[in-house]
């Protein structure tokens, strides 16, 4: 619908208009959009039906590898935040940066993790040396309202 709406110059109508351009920078834009959507106009119609239908199930199997290459990579992430733990010698700084850039890998590959479950891992593993602050805090804090960043 994009590439016959795009070739009559129609689909400008159905996009929004994020950028403010000038009239020549609309004119060129528009343009350089039409000879595009020429370009995949003539790309669709010298492709005959087996050509076609062996370009989609290439973009399908494509499609299924980066499914599975994320999922590989957000289970090893997964195993990382779940092994993770304080170590005596280490800051609290350096275990809470090392959380924190495990829990933002996670979110970037589609995990959608809330907030609370981050704090009860920090609570956790924290050493002992901070029993009296986490127990400050959740006398004084609902965890649920905590947010972590």
């Amino acid at each position: 619908m994009k590439i016959l709406l795009g070739s009559q110059d129609a689909w400008k109508i159905v996009e929004k208009d994020v950028a403010i351009l000038s009239q020549n920078e609309k004119k060129i834009l528009v343009k350089m959009k039409k000879k595009g959507q020429q370009a995949l106009i003539f790309i669709y119609q010298s492709l005959d039906d087996v050509m076609f239908k062996m370009m989609s199930n290439i973009l399908k199997t494509s499609v299924k590898g980066v499914e599975k290459v994320k999922n590989v990579c957000l289970q090893t992430l997964q195993g990382e935040f779940e092994s993770l733990y304080m170590k005596e010698s280490k800051s609290i700084s350096n275990f809470g940066n090392r959380m924190m850039m495990i829990v933002n890998q996670m979110k970037l590959y589609g995990e959608k993790m809330k907030d609370i479950r981050v704090v009860e891992k920090i609570f956790c593993f924290l050493t002992i040396k901070f029993d009296f602050v986490i127990c400050a805090i959740k006398e004084s804090k609902d965890l649920e309202l905590m947010i972590v960043d």
